[in-house]
């Protein structure tokens, strides 16, 4: 089978997101996981709703699918990394996140995009982690409420350092919300070092609802061009074959944007490249 391949736009926040998607599209891609953010699709703009049908067309034109991202650094608030999650400590804070997860849904509906991707968050200093887990419990429902109303699938991301950091923690979170499905970026089973990444994609095919591949070196949570780290990429996209995913794998260079421009055809030749040997 043919594998579609997307890039992320935080590989490209320097760029404007028309001219992202361009770049993209040109590139060769066949979609765009597209992480919303203050100037990209604005999730908090009054004129949300019109970005996003005019965001559609675009995409629409250039024939590319979509996966929305949530992981924006600062988008929720100016002075806080990520802040707030599903674990903070203030309850106006987490409903502060569920609104926007709930937000990023309602836009994957009207793009008609593959799935949300979300994760749990770092605890705060002095938070119990039964306590963590309650507000976690709590907000997932919500969230996953609100995503069967719309239609569309939620991916929980195991996140290295979070509270759910690995495919394990994921598959235990998951029992209690069996209609979690799992968003699967494979350089984090280099860092956590839990489950070799090809395996990771055989024994949990069913749950995937989107892939994210890139390079990193083991134990170290850095987002890496192909080639410069040591992933076994061969062995990742001959797993994705061998499953059948049809699903759009993301390509995430969150740390290339100041050269966006080269970085995105490289990676996709790269990847071609593979295949193609």
């Amino acid at each position: 089978m043919t594998l579609r391949y997307a890039y992320n736009t935080n590989g490209a926040a320097n760029h404007r997101l028309d001219d992202a998607l361009r770049l993209i599209a040109d590139a060769g891609y066949d979609g765009v996981a597209l992480t919303l953010d203050h100037h990209h699709l604005d999730p908090f703009a009054p004129d949300w709703q019109r970005e996003t049908e005019r965001v559609r067309r675009l995409l629409e034109e250039l024939r590319l699918g979509s996966v929305i991202e949530t992981g924006a650094r600062y988008l929720l608030d100016p002075r806080l990394k990520h802040e707030p999650t599903l674990v903070n400590p203030a309850a106006d804070g987490r409903a502060r996140r569920v609104e926007f997860l709930c937000r990023a849904l309602d836009i994957a509906a009207l793009l008609g995009s593959e799935t949300v991707s979300f994760w749990a968050g770092v605890p705060q200093a002095g938070v119990v982690r039964e306590d963590a887990f309650r507000w976690l419990d709590d907000g997932l429902a919500r969230v996953l409420d609100h995503a069967e109303l719309r239609g569309v699938d939620a991916s929980f991301e195991p996140e290295p350092g979070m509270l759910v950091e690995t495919v394990g923690d994921y598959a235990a979170l998951a029992e209690r919300h069996p209609r979690l499905r799992l968003a699967l970026d494979t350089g984090h089973c280099l860092v956590t070092e839990d489950i070799d990444p090809a395996d990771a994609i055989r024994e949990y095919a069913p749950r995937i609802g989107t892939v994210a591949v890139e390079d990193m070196r083991r134990g170290d949570h850095t987002h890496l061009p192909f080639g410069q780290g040591d992933m076994d990429m061969p062995a990742v996209l001959a797993a994705l074959e061998q499953i059948g995913f049809a699903r759009l794998v993301c390509v995430e260079l969150s740390r290339e944007s100041p050269r966006a421009h080269a970085a995105i055809p490289e990676a996709i030749g790269y990847l071609t490249r593979l295949v193609a040997r």
